[in-house]
């Protein structure tokens, strides 16, 4: 394995493995606080709508609104205008998650990023961006490794 890849793999699994930890301390998986972001933002989103924002396909988002949805986080009510559609929305305890879990990820972050400066910072999310960009374009976009 090139070392690229095998670096890009390690922080890959790692980043992964620190940031389950953290959402698990939350009740949540791995994901679903990237659904939960899209809700905090504009409550009432098709599961469609939230799957194109964060780059996975639709069952994977009813999926995992399956889950949070037992877990008491979210509802789904069909559309007023178009009965064809469901939304989701946000419950008192998905609500409740915004302040604790955007906290302690900002918290992550810091520590992810301990020692570097910000032109460092900046470098490695436009070399990020890069990466994702080439591999969306290799038709990598549709990552069900959420």
């Amino acid at each position: 394995m090139s070392e690229f890849m095998d670096v890009y793999t390690r922080a890959s699994k790692a980043f992964r493995g620190v940031t389950d930890t953290t959402l698990r301390r939350h009740g949540l998986h791995l994901g679903q606080n990237l659904v939960l972001a899209a809700l905090w933002e504009e409550d009432g989103q098709t599961p469609g709508a939230i799957a194109t924002a964060v780059h996975v396909t639709t069952p994977t988002i009813v999926k995992m609104a399956n889950r949070m949805t037992a877990a008491g986080l979210l509802t789904r009510r069909r559309d007023d205008r178009d009965n064809r559609l469901v939304r989701l929305y946000l419950t008192d305890a998905g609500r409740a998650l915004r302040e604790p879990v955007e906290e302690e990820l900002r918290l992550l972050e810091k520590q992810l990023t301990a020692g570097m400066g910000e032109e460092e910072i900046r470098d490695l999310m436009a070399a990020l961006t890069r990466i994702a960009d080439n591999a969306q374009s290799l038709g990598g976009d549709q990552a069900e490794a959420v």
